[in-house]
């Protein structure tokens, strides 16, 4: 598996959340319970930012919905901003719930939404050109000046009747919405609204404040609410224009989907991309040295990934990386999985850090700290995994900064003692004299048959998958 697929959801009634992996069907229950209470008209904003799997529980809760008896509307304004005429696209969305018995009332709502979607002006001047053309240039400048005034008087008319016709359409709209009405109301969803081309985006926002500002109709907006301020800002030409006040103005209530749970997710994305077939094959299974990468695998991933807040989006291209790389390995070959997973991390998440190790451009006390600034210890439990992981960064990194010649010691004997001593310090141990992170140095050195090998044999297997994006 190369990609993880769009997550199926079940046909049958009552099984949209079946196949979530996040245990989401509560915050499905908690906003269709806000959208039956509040069922007289309003907009509400799911806000949470890009690659946090909205659009997956977007798709699900819609097919919760109509399961439970809901007319709904999904409407995704990225792939429809082809249409420069906002209202012609979400009429068009709406088009879908007309019955036969309501489909004159739609073709009235029609009509009266015909006048609002009209842009006079330049039909106007067209007509004066025609009107005007030929003449001498004073004739024309008299000419001009009654065509000015002529649009000006249009504009004025066509003002009274763009707001009588806002109500006709409102009262139109009213009555196809009643009719569809089953004691719930419509759910009108758009999503990716912060993805789509900022004018058309901002357009579908005056749109629905103005004609559809109705009851029985809820629309639901899944959207990044600081990305949605970029496009505002844009439209207008201006950085200092308050996004969220603005937003205000539409969003009458607002609600994020809770963080998931990690763990279940990293097992979730572990077992789907089937790295157990490589890390508990039989042979790699009864090597002791290899018989814990799967666990310490999965272990400094959910350290990596919690400390980081990386998203869910993140989460699967990590693992689609790290598993297609996994490929070029034979199942004899070392892998040293806490540092092959931060390897994968850092160049996708922290690529200006990856490359800094390439290049040879950190020492081993600047390689440390950067790593401390990447993973902060939350309690006592994870200290001895990312003791583990700082030990193999930074003896790989250092057999690899002195390829060509003596490398230096992190550790040599003190006779005084009678025993090994450190000549670097951990950033992580807390045990005394740091005699914990000493035993793992130790044992990477002597006790371990690759402890030659230098990390650009893991850097060179990566890049291999350079040209190609997932």
């Amino acid at each position: 598996m190369i990609k993880h697929n769009e997550i199926e959801i079940p046909e049958e009634k009552g099984k949209a959340f079946d196949n979530c992996q996040l245990d989401r069907k509560k915050y499905a229950d908690v906003l269709t319970n806000i959208v039956s209470t509040y069922a007289d008209g309003f907009v509400l904003a799911i806000n949470n930012k890009w690659g946090t799997g909205k659009t997956t529980f977007i798709r699900m809760w819609e097919k919760d919905l109509r399961d439970n008896g809901f007319k709904t509307v999904l409407f995704n304004a990225w792939e429809n901003d082809f249409e420069n005429n906002a209202l012609t696209a979400l009429m068009g969305e709406l088009k879908t719930l007309t019955k036969v018995e309501t489909e004159q009332k739609f073709k009235d709502v029609l009509k009266k939404g015909a006048v609002l979607s009209k842009n006079i002006l330049p039909t106007l001047v067209g007509a004066l050109s025609e009107k005007y053309i030929g003449k001498d240039i004073k004739e024309l400048a008299e000419n001009i000046s009654k065509g000015v005034a002529d649009i000006f008087e249009s504009d004025v008319n066509e003002y009274a009747n763009k707001k009588k016709s806002i109500k006709e359409f409102r009262e139109s709209l009213s009555k196809f919405i009643a009719d569809t009405w089953d004691d719930k109301p419509v759910v009108f969803i758009i999503d990716e609204l912060d993805r789509c081309r900022p004018d058309y985006a901002v357009s579908i926002l005056e749109q629905i404040k103005h004609f559809f500002s109705i009851p029985n109709i809820v629309f639901v907006l899944s959207i990044d609410k600081e990305q949605l301020g970029h496009a505002v800002r844009g439209v207008y030409g201006s950085e200092f224009i308050d996004a969220d006040e603005y937003l205000r103005r539409f969003i009458d209530i607002e609600y994020s989907i809770p963080e998931p749970d990690i763990d279940k997710y990293i097992d979730y994305l572990y077992n789907y991309y089937g790295f157990d077939e490589f890390f508990l094959e039989p042979y790699r299974n009864s090597n002791n040295e290899l018989n814990y990468d799967s666990t310490r695998f999965v272990n400094i991933t959910k350290i990596i990934f919690k400390n980081n807040k990386v998203s869910l989006r993140q989460q699967e291209k990590i693992f689609a990386h790290s598993r297609l790389v996994l490929k070029s390995f034979t199942l004899n070959s070392y892998v040293f999985p806490n540092l092959y997973i931060f390897l994968n991390f850092i160049k996708i998440n922290d690529n200006d850090f990856y490359i800094r190790i390439k290049l040879k451009d950190l020492t081993v006390l600047e390689l440390q700290k950067e790593l401390k600034n990447k993973i902060k210890v939350k309690n006592g439990d994870d200290y001895r995994e990312i003791m583990h992981l700082e030990a193999y960064l930074i003896h790989y990194y250092n057999n690899f900064i002195y390829t060509n010649g003596i490398k230096k010691n992190l550790y040599e004997y003190d006779n005084e003692s009678g025993s090994n001593k450190l000549l670097i310090k951990s950033e992580f141990d807390i045990s005394p004299l740091q005699r914990d992170f000493l035993q793992i140095i130790e044992y990477i050195s002597r006790g371990h048959r690759a402890s030659n090998l230098n990390i650009g044999y893991l850097i060179n297997k990566i890049d291999l998958l350079d040209n190609i994006n997932l």
